[in-house]
């Protein structure tokens, strides 16, 4: 009785205890620890070989210097002189004879200078306008409560795929009286299907015990948007707002379309006309130095690029988990 009692004890020990009888499950975890190193780590984990790092390092090196030479051959062919543009054939990397003449050309026009308000002003009014209309839609939306959200939902989609075309879109905004105002800037680009769908997701991933509990606190919607919804969406907030902004700051079409009055014209419209299509900036004073025709369309471009540089640095690490939204579950 002792003897069968004893061995019974044995043979259930294995199991309680989580040895596998057979080794397998040994032999299994011998091999994953062999598979991904001495530390027990998976392949993709491992440090890498001193050719790989060199490899990478090699790699960021050329992608950085092919991002950063045209940029540089921008900013130092705005600087340079006559002389020096000739001497390097139309691209400087360092000007021998560096001159303010180009920027003094640009500001004193005016031309320049009232574009870049008139860009400043949609940028900041489009970019607030369409995060009023994208917040409030997606989250009317991201509520399954809402009548009819899924229908409106797949209207949004839709326009994605489908465009009205040019010519309706023109008619449009001349019978609603836009045609020749700022508002046609702003107007026919207001919402993003796209910014509505990533703002819409990330707000239905939100916690709903957070809205439950302002609900019976006696929150409304509104309350719960501004107080709950928001603080929690600074990051998806900011990667939609730059996204607006730089649509709003580099567009041309609409101005293209839209403005008939020239003293209207954003910055892009005069990149256009004054680097593309070559006119030329009269603004030099009596007695100053005339700055050469390339100095002054690399001055526009590097004041076209440097408002939106300054920006980006504010908004990169909110960018970062930003554009991670919804890529990982749980």
């Amino acid at each position: 009785m002792l003897t069968a009692d004893t061995t019974d004890v044995t043979r259930s020990r294995p199991a309680r205890e989580g040895a596998d009888p057979s080794g397998s499950g040994a032999k299994a975890r011998r091999a994953a620890r062999g598979a991904g190193g001495s530390e027990g780590r998976p392949p993709w984990m491992e440090r890498p070989s001193l050719a790989g790092r060199w490899g990478k390092a090699v790699i960021l090196v050329l992608v950085v210097a092919a991002v950063a030479y045209p940029m540089i051959g921008i900013i130092a062919t705005s600087f340079a002189s006559q002389s020096d543009i000739i001497k390097s054939s139309g691209l400087v990397l360092w000007p021998a004879h560096p001159t303010l003449a180009a920027y003094r050309t640009v500001f004193t026009g005016g031309v320049v200078l009232r574009a870049l308000f008139v860009s400043i002003g949609v940028t900041v009014v489009g970019t607030f306008a369409s995060l009023l209309m994208t917040i409030g839609m997606a989250y009317g939306l991201s509520r399954r409560e809402v009548t009819g959200s899924r229908i409106i939902l797949m209207t949004a989609l839709f326009t994605m795929l489908f465009n009205a075309g040019i010519i309706p879109n023109f008619l449009l905004v001349k019978n609603l009286g836009l045609y020749n105002t700022y508002a046609s800037l702003v107007m026919p680009t207001l919402m993003s299907a796209f910014n509505l769908v990533v703002l819409r997701a990330f707000f239905m991933n939100l916690p709903t015990e957070l809205l439950d509990a302002a609900r019976i606190d006696g929150a409304g919607d509104l309350r719960i948007l501004v107080s709950v919804v928001l603080p929690l969406s600074k990051a998806v907030i900011a990667v939609v707002s730059l996204f607006y902004a730089v649509t709003y700051w580099n567009a041309f079409f609409n101005a293209l379309l839209y403005l008939d009055d020239s003293d209207k014209w954003p910055l892009p419209m005069v990149l256009r006309s004054y680097v593309l299509q070559g006119q030329s900036l009269s603004g030099a004073a009596a007695g100053e130095t005339v700055a050469p025709q390339q100095a002054v369309q690399m001055a526009v471009l590097v004041i076209a690029v440097v408002p939106i540089l300054l920006v980006y640095p504010f908004l990169q690490r909110y960018f970062t988990k930003g554009v991670l939204t919804g890529a990982v579950k749980g």
